[in-house]
């Protein structure tokens, strides 16, 4: 991986404030690199007065390695019901993932529609709920001046992520600035972890979709929740998840397995980039969106299957290994895969019908654990368990409620008795002094509470619904006295769920 990193060279980084995606600042020789020429032509190349390059709808430089490959294009009355869909399930996100995640599902392995693809894989990875939890906190970590000994090494790394697209061509530019800040923000929210060459890409595709503060919480959460261990200093996640992928081949490709083992060919050799950076600089741009999709949402079972995949249609027939008779040929398969099968649509009904499940990679995990300490002892850098997908880590940190019962109207005094005490007429009689509102019968004001409705008022504190008129949601017993159907609490949850809700309800 890390000569895939520097294969463009080194470069030292731009100093703070310059114009160095101008004009000006290009060499006029011919001896100018291609690459300087390029690094002007970015998200500031109108500015600039570069129009001549083409990007396409994902960003990339039209020709660039990052736009090679088919595309699925979908109809654009598809595109705007799963908008539409996805716009509903968004908005009432808690209740969507407590009744009907099975549904979220499926359409994750369908596709989030680009133009909420951004804010799906916040509610997905948790990471608006981490914003939520931690208001200011990435400010804080962006005004501090970090850690020299990192900041050299992000600096280094920012010209490498994806330097075709339109964000990240620039030196200097918007999108290597978000980068930096995203990336020394992390080294100070985990000093102790520091930062990792894998990182860089990860939070480069995270930015292409959202502001920086999204971008950092999703990227905590991926570092933390989906792949812990993964970029701490000793690499020990990376390496047992490489057996582990070794060992599920043997189920799913017996042939891909015998030849790697006659060749002795180390997971860590061709399996590190592509988990790592979870296959962002291995796979076309159409198909990385694809797999991120799921990935967010049914976690790292997806970048083995992904893995599994792509080693059984590389070296999973007699006919395939004959071409790889040694280490050499075999890694450079490895590298050169074949573009029908990282095809979009191709790639992902492999992955999505592939019998891999969490309770198996758990299983290999506990295996391949026991091996560890048998072998080399404790590991050294223990990383926490990791969650497999949106369901999991919602359900082991769940974001703020709002409060879900009910808030009347019409509020008395602390100290003023409810319905049933001594003080019944006095309280009606204070009622009946509010001026009446047109169309209201007296009769109705006059009617003592039902039963039910005392129960909700003892429960609502020393709040009291208007005793006028009967709330909706406290519908009256049945004549065999069961409950009713709709509680007051029950129709309040689903009317809270949405963020934009923040009316009183009665």
């Amino acid at each position: 991986m890390a000569k895939s990193l520097e294969e463009n060279g080194p470069r030292a980084p731009a100093a703070e404030g310059s114009l160095s995606g101008t004009r000006e600042s290009l060499a006029p020789g011919p001896d100018a690199a291609a690459t300087d020429e390029l690094s002007s032509l970015g998200s500031d190349s109108e500015t600039n007065g570069f129009a001549e390059r083409r990007i396409d709808k994902f960003g990339f430089i039209v020709g660039s390695q990052g736009a090679e490959g088919a595309l699925e294009e979908v109809p654009l009355e598809v595109l705007r019901q799963r908008e539409s869909k996805w716009l509903d399930m968004l908005n009432n996100w808690d209740k969507w993932m407590a009744k009907k995640h099975k549904k979220i599902r499926l359409r994750c392995q369908k596709g989030i529609p680009p133009s909420l693809r951004g804010r799906a894989w916040q509610y997905l990875s948790g990471g608006k709920v981490k914003l939520q939890q931690n208001p200011g906190k990435f400010d804080e970590l962006d005004m501090s001046p970090g850690d020299p000994k990192w900041l050299d090494v992000i600096e280094r790394d920012l010209h490498r992520q994806f330097p075709f697209h339109e964000m990240f061509v620039s030196r200097g530019g918007h999108g290597q600035q978000d980068l930096f800040r995203v990336l020394k923000a992390y080294t100070l929210y985990r000093p102790e972890e520091g930062y990792c060459q894998a990182q860089a890409p990860i939070a480069a595709v995270l930015l292409m979709h959202m502001p920086a503060e999204q971008a950092f919480w999703c990227l905590v959460q991926i570092c933390e929740k989906y792949l812990p261990g993964y970029y701490s200093e000793k690499l020990e996640a990376i390496q047992l998840d490489g057996e582990i992928l070794f060992s599920l081949l043997q189920k799913v490709s017996p042939v891909a397995h015998k030849h790697l083992s006659q060749q002795k060919i180390d997971p860590l050799l061709y399996m590190t980039e592509w988990f790592m950076c979870a296959f962002s600089r291995t796979l076309p741009w159409s198909s990385v969106l694809r797999v991120w999709d799921m990935f967010f949402c049914e976690g790292v079972k997806i970048i083995f299957r992904v893995g599994l995949v792509l080693l059984k249609h590389a070296l999973g027939s007699p006919e395939k290994v004959k071409g790889c008779q040694g280490q050499y040929e075999t890694i450079e398969r490895l590298r050169s895969l074949s573009p029908k099968v990282m095809q979009e649509a191709f790639l992902v009904q492999e992955v999505v019908e592939l019998p891999v499940t969490e309770r198996q990679i758990e299983r290999e995990h506990l295996i391949q654990l026991r091996r560890w300490q048998e072998t080399r002892g404790e590991l050294q850098c223990p990383s926490p368990p990791r969650l497999h997908g949106a369901k999991a880590i919602l359900e082991a940190e769940p974001g703020p409620r709002p409060s879900l019962q009910p808030s009347p109207s019409i509020r008395l005094p602390p100290d003023a008795p409810l319905s049933g005490s001594k003080g019944k007429s006095k309280t009606s009689k204070q009622v009946q002094k509010e001026p009446r509102k047109p169309g209201k019968e007296s009769g109705q004001q006059d009617r003592p509470p039902a039963p039910s409705q005392a129960k909700a008022v003892a429960a609502a504190g020393d709040a009291s619904p208007p005793q006028d008129v009967p709330p909706k949601d406290l519908a009256p017993q049945d004549p065999q006295g069961s409950a009713p159907q709709d509680s007051a609490h029950h129709r309040s949850q689903e009317s809270l769920t949405s963020q934009e809700s923040e009316d009183t309800y009665l």
